[in-house]
């Protein structure tokens, strides 16, 4: 058997329920779960290097309210507990640029903090797995986030970014170039990139994304709901991959889509068994 977690990352008190209706109904009538990263208190004010506003903020009204707070977006809300199809894991805290990129120790817990319990203010479970804004994080960030999440999902670990505790491990994950290991009760998970993108080319992106899961035990596939809607229209060729994917994971008897939390109660026969993965 092979794995699928699905990540859509991204939502926030800005998303529209209906955005994400269009692009999961067709998972959560098959029962495929869907991973929400989601940003507990956004900062509206959010650029990119090059000064532009993220990707997420197009639905952006001209408010004067520089953070928001997923609770202050009922609809939202309501919409995500009413289809339990959706799994909320805590997508940074505000999502500034490179948010837990440079923070100490201090700093990136009280963030982490104050990210929770304003999801479960909103009515959400305390979150069990943590993704960071652009998968980055510092060490100190790293240390934070191991003591206090089950998962942690990034894009790719490097040494230098590691608590120095975790080196020996780091250093067998790397010679048996194991994609996903454990480092006490936590477990770090990779990805190969947004294989679901508009960055990427439409004719080849299913099957690039359906070989990818034909040759690794557990695959987290990322996806950004906001790019299906970029300019305020729906970008019809890229949802339509997405359906399709839905539709062929589905008739897979030798995959099967998870999410986050059952990753912690299924005994995936990962490559490297030594690694003491789940």
């Amino acid at each position: 058997m092979r794995y699928v977690i699905l990540r859509d990352d991204d939502t926030n008190a800005l998303t529209l329920p209906h955005c994400l209706e269009r692009l999961y109904r067709p998972f959560l009538d098959r029962g495929l779960p869907v991973n929400l990263a989601t940003i507990p208190e956004v900062d509206v004010r959010t650029t990119m290097a090059d000064g532009t506003p993220e990707g997420y903020l197009f639905l952006l009204d001209g408010g004067t309210s520089r953070k928001i707070t997923i609770g202050s977006n009922p609809k939202l809300v309501s919409y995500l507990l009413q289809n339990p199809g959706y799994h909320i894991v805590q997508h940074g805290c505000h999502h500034d640029f490179l948010e837990f990129d440079s923070l100490d120790g201090a700093e990136a817990a009280t963030r982490i903090e104050h990210g929770a319990r304003v999801l479960v203010q909103a009515g959400f479970s305390e979150p069990r797995t943590f993704v960071a804004p652009y998968d980055k994080l510092s060490r100190a960030s790293m240390i934070e986030v191991a003591a206090r999440f089950r998962v942690l999902s990034t894009g790719w670990f490097e040494l230098r970014r590691l608590p120095h505790s975790w080196w020996p491990k780091f250093a067998v994950k790397q010679l048996r170039k194991a994609d996903h290991w454990r480092v006490g009760e936590t477990c770090l998970l990779s990805h190969p990139g947004c294989l679901l993108s508009y960055h990427r080319a439409i004719d080849e992106m299913l099957e690039t994304i359906l070989r990818f899961v034909d040759t690794h035990p557990l695959s987290v596939l990322v996806t950004h709901w906001w790019e299906y809607f970029c300019g305020g229209s729906p970008n019809e060729p890229l949802i339509a991959v997405l359906h399709e994917l839905a539709e062929r994971l589905s008739r897979r008897r030798d995959v099967k889509v998870i999410s986050f939390g059952e990753l912690e109660k299924t005994q995936i026969n990962f490559r490297y068994p030594a690694l003491n993965l789940i």
